[in-house]
């Protein structure tokens, strides 16, 4: 048989996202395991290169909702969603699955999987590399790991306490972090050698220190003392860079040590969307605006519908004074989390800028407390440029308010006549290596202060930028196989096809193929990609059409019916079948096969 070859764009088709795992046990309180599971499921797939997994803040933005499938896959870019559901009784787990067609809504693999839980990660293990050989089957070539998943604990009542902690963290205000923190510190009373549970620690009370709901020295101490251990035990997984970046830039402003360890940690998980967001943020404290647009928009790929990152976007318009622009992606932020602190402040700031009176007064009356905030915009709109003694003796013990979002009396300072106390109190700032102005050196607000050469002096940066070579390239997935080794490979393969006939199992994949000829999966999987342009399944039934073709145009199957034919040709889909006949053809098999009996008489 000859085929065409056909590229196809490989960005899209090989490309998924893991909704979140509906929690069908007795039980309610066990949504925080189906989470965990969803969750695990999409760090094991991140680590296939060639294979786009879409993150869990935009995949969990769909929890709970009834939308189409095609729809969901249209607003995430995705050729394949997997969903599920989870029933945990007592020690078992019983997990069920379905791939999905995005494009057409059509499930073209499913399985359930009963389990004890001390089984739990050989079964995400499974579950994982089970979907990453569908997706591949169906979508086309990139090379799988033997295993995805490790075990990191023996202990399943310590990687329980880990994922209710997770569970809690990820739900972002203060009682629920505490909560979370409750929870590791039983997981890691239960196993002292789990490395994510101390990890969850060190972002916890590194949070509770940085919104003021513990005092700093306290709460950044626990979490150094919890990095320091969980570094020892495993340096290998994404949190460590994750901490190390959140020590090293936000609390010590220690940039290089920042940029090398994100390189570290980018070069080891490029699509980790945290490290390229934090990558993206030290460009914008270094005024480097197109490195930071360039990394913002990779965490985008994988992460379309984070508020987080439009808002890091939106960042990076407003320092370079394009406010209008800067809304755009503000008001997106907010569709997603309308409670979005920053982003609700950074639009306020834009509306000053442009004078928009009617908008900012609006905004203004979702605020308990507006006086800040308005007098600033009397001083940037209408002159204001002195303040009154009062206000100034009030503002001396600003300094000690570690709660601030946004340093609105520094602001108002260096915009009047009291520059001098606005580089005093920009001075304490610094000192105390404050995150609310990290980006100092660019700020709008503070252009009036780069007149004294004081300001150029306050905290230099001695970042120095390596040229990025192949870190953040796509894989191509090449092998060094010859092109005569090659066309030697698919002699030998179409042969086998010709002579034995494999496709007419219904259940034949890519992994039991590999298996009966003696060859790797991923090097079977790239021998059909690289010479024929298809995926594995595309190339397996156009062997199954035309024997479906040759058999219905036989006399003697005239009593049998085209379903029937189409699963003696190893179709095991009415719905699968006639998308690719209709694929193939540009017709339907009756109409195909009225005229093809036509033709013959």
């Amino acid at each position: 048989m000859e085929f065409i070859s056909k590229r196809h764009n490989s960005e899209i088709d090989k490309s998924i996202a893991v909704l979140p795992f509906v929690n069908i046990s007795a039980d309610p309180n066990n949504e925080y395991f189906s989470d965990g599971i969803t969750e695990e499921i999409i760090n094991a797939l991140t680590k296939i290169d060639g294979l786009k997994v879409i993150a869990r803040t935009s995949s969990f933005s769909f929890k709970g909702s009834n939308q189409d499938i095609r729809s969901i896959g249209k607003a995430l870019g995705v050729s394949s969603i997997l969903e599920g559901s989870v029933r945990k009784v007592n020690n078992r787990v019983r997990i069920t699955a379905q791939l999905i067609n995005a494009r057409d809504g059509i499930h073209f693999w499913s399985q359930n999987f009963d389990r004890e839980l001390n089984d739990i990660f050989e079964l995400q293990d499974e579950i994982s590399l089970l979907i990453a050989n569908q997706i591949r089957d169906n979508f086309g070539h990139f090379n799988i790991q033997e295993h995805l998943v490790i075990t990191e604990t023996s202990n399943v009542t310590a990687y329980e306490m880990y994922l209710k902690g997770h569970y809690y963290q990820l739900k972002w205000d203060a009682d629920s972090i505490k909560k979370a923190i409750e929870y590791y510190q039983m997981s890691v009373e239960l196993d002292t050698k789990f490395a994510r549970s101390y990890y969850g620690l060190v972002q916890c009370y590194g949070l509770l220190a940085a919104w003021g709901y513990m005092h700093s020295s306290e709460g950044f101490a626990k979490a150094i003392d919890n990095f320091l251990i969980a570094s020892d035990l495993n340096k290998s997984l994404p949190e460590y860079g994750q901490s190390f970046v959140g020590r090293a830039f936000w609390m010590e402003w220690d940039f290089q040590a920042t940029y090398n360890q994100l390189l570290k940690t980018l070069s080891q998980y490029p699509k980790y969307t945290d490290g390229l967001e934090a990558m993206a943020e030290l460009f914008i404290a270094h005024g480097k605006w197109k490195m930071a647009e360039v990394y913002i928009r990779r965490a985008m790929d994988v992460d379309p519908l984070s508020a987080n990152h439009f808002y890091t976007l939106a960042n990076i318009q407003y320092y370079q004074k394009k406010f209008d622009l800067a809304l755009t992606f503000i008001e997106k932020s907010l569709s997603i989390n309308p409670d979005l602190a920053l982003a609700k402040e950074l639009k306020a700031l834009c509306f000053i800028w442009l004078g928009r009176k009617n908008d900012f007064e609006k905004l203004m009356k979702s605020y308990d407390n507006s006086e800040l905030q308005r007098l600033l915009y009397e001083v940037i709109n209408h002159g204001i440029n002195s303040l009154s003694e009062e206000l100034l003796n009030n503002w001396k013990t600003v300094i000690d308010d570690t709660k601030q979002l946004v340093p609105y009396e520094l602001y108002i300072l260096a915009n009047t006549q009291h520059r001098f106390e606005a580089l005093e109190l920009l001075r304490l700032y610094i000192k105390q290596k404050r995150g609310q102005i990290i980006n100092f050196r660019f700020d709008p607000l503070l252009v009036n202060l780069q007149e004294n050469d004081e300001f150029h002096h306050l905290y230099p940066s001695q970042l120095l930028l390596e040229i990025e070579s192949n870190i953040h390239s796509v894989s191509k997935n090449k092998t060094n196989t010859s092109l005569a080794e090659l066309d030697e490979q698919m002699n030998m393969l179409k042969h086998y096809f010709d002579k034995e006939k494999p496709y007419l199992d219904s259940m034949m994949s890519l992994t039991i193929l590999a298996k009966a000829i003696n060859f790797h999966p991923n090097k079977l999987s790239y021998l059909i990609n690289e010479k024929t342009g298809m995926n594995f399944n595309e190339f397996v039934n156009h062997y199954r059409l035309a024997y479906f073709k040759e058999i219905a145009l036989n006399i003697e199957n005239n009593n049998l019916s085209l379903l029937g034919l189409a699963y003696e040709s190893g179709f095991n889909s009415k719905s699968v079948f006639n998308a690719f006949f209709k694929k193939v053809e540009n017709t339907t098999p009756n109409i195909w096969l009225k005229k093809a009996r036509q033709k013959k008489c």
